[in-house]
């Protein structure tokens, strides 16, 4: 048996605090993720075609990455003291995203993914490992189909970030 890759520790550390809960419990965290998840910006607001629907999603959900065009300034300062050079995949990582508010669960979810992966490197985010929905104990909470969801949006995030950083 093959050891899982780990989660970044923000991710890891959400997925331990739903394991940390009983069922009915995990709900209400969801629930807390889709309260938390913040406005689009400006720049998307009332601009959804600009923005990727998740059609595996069962409710309307849309999402856009935003890679930097510089290097995230850990990594400047790294290579400034003579350590590893700047490249594409050391260059800070945002996502956003659009779920209605009667969309509870798919809003929770993209809450989720907007905690554990916004302001990752590229390489921190296209590491994420594929299985990464599976692993925050909601099997029992939410149907299949809306883990295949998040599995959706988890894949287009990874997507977008190599396609912007063009890796």
């Amino acid at each position: 048996m093959s050891t899982p890759i780990p989660l970044p520790p923000a991710l890891q550390e959400i997925a331990d605090d739903f394991a940390d809960l009983a069922a009915p419990q995990r709900l209400e965290l969801l629930l807390e993720f889709s309260e938390g998840l913040p406005d689009l910006p400006e720049r998307y607001a009332g601009s959804l075609e600009s923005m990727e629907q998740v059609h595996e999603c069962q409710s309307p959900l849309f999402l856009v990455v935003e890679v930097a065009d510089d290097v995230t300034d850990e990594v400047a300062d790294d290579a400034a003291d003579g350590g590893r050079p700047s490249a594409a995949g050391s260059r800070q990582v945002h996502v956003y995203f659009s779920a209605p508010p009667e969309a509870p669960t798919t809003r929770g979810f993209a809450g989720i993914l907007k905690e554990g992966l916004d302001g990752l490197t590229v390489d921190e985010v296209l590491a994420v490992p594929d299985d990464a929905p599976y692993r925050f104990s909601l099997a029992e909470a939410v149907s299949p189909l809306r883990l295949r969801g998040m599995v959706g949006m988890l894949s287009r995030i990874k997507r977008q970030t190599a396609l912007k950083a063009h890796i």
